[in-house]
């Protein structure tokens, strides 16, 4: 396997701005994200809906800052938690100029073993609660008349995967609410867009995944491996930056995966 390149130092991308990020505990790219955010010179709250993680984020990114990121628990199924989160960040903050939609559930299931159960609770976390975040932040932002949204997608809404068929429904769905969304909110002067990453390794996924398959998934990859972590969040952090401002429904494809 290459190995990745350098990580790249911030540049102060987002100096002055606040962001909002959910699911941003742990090792993945949530995390990474917060952490880029910081070494642009951005102002975050974080969210997660595991306690321990989130507040060892938080530690993690004061050491980073020199302070500590305001946080706060959020099951983002949950709908008063999600307006409880939004307003917090709006009390915390002052406003939420950027919103990183991170949160999202997979799983390993053939259609014809997967329950309606798990069907539900994929789409309720990955595709549903991604609409519950844009719906409460994008409230406030058509107030302010300004905004960035960038959500969570992935290649599986056009590439297919066995075992995948709620993910990848998931993520389609995603990548249809971001352009549609967008739409809507240009008039208010907010841009919405999305990375669709490919596979990006981290700690969760190397334990809940089997060496053979992603082998597999590394062998179709043009660069010999996975995207580090925080090479998606390069681009989250692109796209949530002035510099995509003419950039708004776009699905940003964060792979080096042939077709």
């Amino acid at each position: 396997m290459r190995e990745p390149p350098p990580y790249v130092p911030g540049h102060e991308l987002l100096a002055g701005k606040t962001v909002l990020i959910t699911a941003a505990a742990g090792a993945g790219i949530g995390f990474a994200a917060a952490k880029r955010c910081v070494e642009e010179g951005a102002r975050l709250m974080i969210s997660d809906i595991h306690e321990r993680r989130l507040n060892e984020a938080a530690d993690r990114l004061a050491d980073l800052a020199g302070a500590r990121p305001a946080s706060q628990l959020c099951n983002v199924t949950d709908e008063a938690q999600v307006q409880a989160l939004v307003e917090a960040a709006v009390a915390e903050l002052g406003h939420i100029d950027v919103l990183i939609n991170n949160a999202g559930l997979g799983g390993m299931t053939p259609l014809v073993e997967m329950s309606d159960d798990e069907w539900h609770r994929v789409i309720d976390v990955s595709l549903t609660g991604t609409m519950r975040m844009m719906r409460a932040t994008l409230r406030h932002m058509i107030q302010r008349n300004a905004g960035v949204i960038v959500n969570n997608a992935s290649v599986l809404a056009w590439r297919a995967q066995a075992g995948q068929a709620h993910y990848a429904a998931a993520k389609a769905g995603v990548n249809a609410l971001t352009r549609c969304a967008a739409i809507e909110a240009a008039p208010h002067n907010i841009r919405i867009n999305a990375v669709s990453p490919s596979l990006a390794m981290h700690p969760f996924l190397a334990k809940t995944s089997s060496p053979e398959l992603l082998e597999q998934l590394m062998a179709k990859e043009a660069f010999g491996r996975a995207a580090e972590p925080w090479e998606v969040a390069n681009t989250m952090v692109f796209l949530a930056s002035d510099y995509s401002s003419y950039m708004t429904g776009e699905v940003v494809s964060v792979s080096s995966q042939r077709a």
